[in-house]
């Protein structure tokens, strides 16, 4: 399924090729509009951030959180490889219509978002403390939580391991 996604459209290969990212980011960075941002200090970077790798949970207080939920390729990269990857992929995203935003617009709201988070020293993105608009967003599906559950019974059932499965 995942390889038939791919060949689907740019942004789900985009989605499931970081490491094509990662092995083509020195010669992004070579180009004259990224070479400062790539030659920029290293911080702790998702690595694989897209737009659809953002989602809510409950944080340890039971408060819905907003944020990035995929951070297995979390590594020490320059400030703006993140940045720099979450705006590809929404103009990638824009263009199979998975997002509505044009390009600009999604990147003057990366950089405000990512300047607002600075200043607000990494504070949680706590859904019904000071967002109450994204609260409603989020909280709306939970309303209708029937085609989670017709999609989770149409995938194939598995009785059993198959022999060759270390137990």
């Amino acid at each position: 399924r995942k390889h038939a996604a791919m060949r689907d459209d740019q942004f789900s290969c985009f989605r499931a090729t970081f490491y094509r990212w990662v092995q083509h980011w020195d010669a992004l960075a070579g180009h004259d509009a990224l070479a400062p941002l790539a030659a920029g200090r290293a911080v702790l970077a998702v690595g694989d951030l897209h737009v659809e790798n953002f989602g809510t949970w409950r944080d340890a207080e039971g408060r819905l959180a907003w944020g990035v939920n995929d951070v297995d390729e979390a590594w020490p990269l320059p400030w703006a490889f993140d940045l720099v990857r979450l705006q590809a992929s929404a103009v990638l995203a824009a263009e199979v219509g998975h997002l509505t935003l044009e390009p600009g617009d999604a990147a003057r709201a990366l950089l405000a978002g990512y300047a607002d988070g600075l200043d607000a020293g990494g504070r949680p993105f706590v859904l019904a403390e000071r967002h109450a608009p994204l609260h409603r967003m989020a909280t709306a599906r939970l309303h209708e939580p029937h085609a989670f559950w017709e999609a989770l019974g149409a995938l194939p059932s598995h009785d059993a391991m198959p022999d060759d499965v270390p137990r």
